[in-house]
């Protein structure tokens, strides 16, 4: 089993930034990538960025290239989200994500084990 927490969500002005963090406690010895995804009201749970954990390889959707940016401790077991020239359309829930299985798919929720509660993010104009 394992358990995740994120944090950092908040409301913030169009442009400005929000840094989220998701902590992993439990099996984490085995993690092959964690991930973050959103959803907003109405709308499916999107990928947003994932990271394998060995080789850190990183992985982003066409949305949010060239603003945020994923990372890790591994020494915290801990993924970071920075999120940059925030706009409305970011606005939603953001959810952390584990995957312990190798599946080689990190661009999509089948691929992740476990998820965490998620955090909301609110991007005003």
């Amino acid at each position: 089993q394992v358990q995740l927490v994120e944090s950092g969500g908040g409301l913030v002005q169009a442009g400005g930034s929000l840094r989220l963090s998701c902590a992993a406690s439990g099996r984490t010895f085995s993690t092959y990538a964690m991930g973050w995804f959103r959803q907003a009201p109405g709308k499916v749970r999107e990928f947003v960025a994932a990271i394998r954990w060995s080789g850190g390889s990183t992985y982003y959707a066409d949305s949010v290239k060239g603003r945020f940016t994923i990372s890790r401790d591994s020494a915290k077991n801990t993924v970071y989200l920075q999120m940059n020239s925030l706009k409305p359309d970011d606005t939603a829930v953001y959810y952390c994500a584990t995957a312990i299985i190798a599946r080689g798919v990190v661009v999509s929720t089948v691929g992740y084990d476990y998820w965490g509660q998620g955090t909301q993010v609110t991007v005003s104009s």
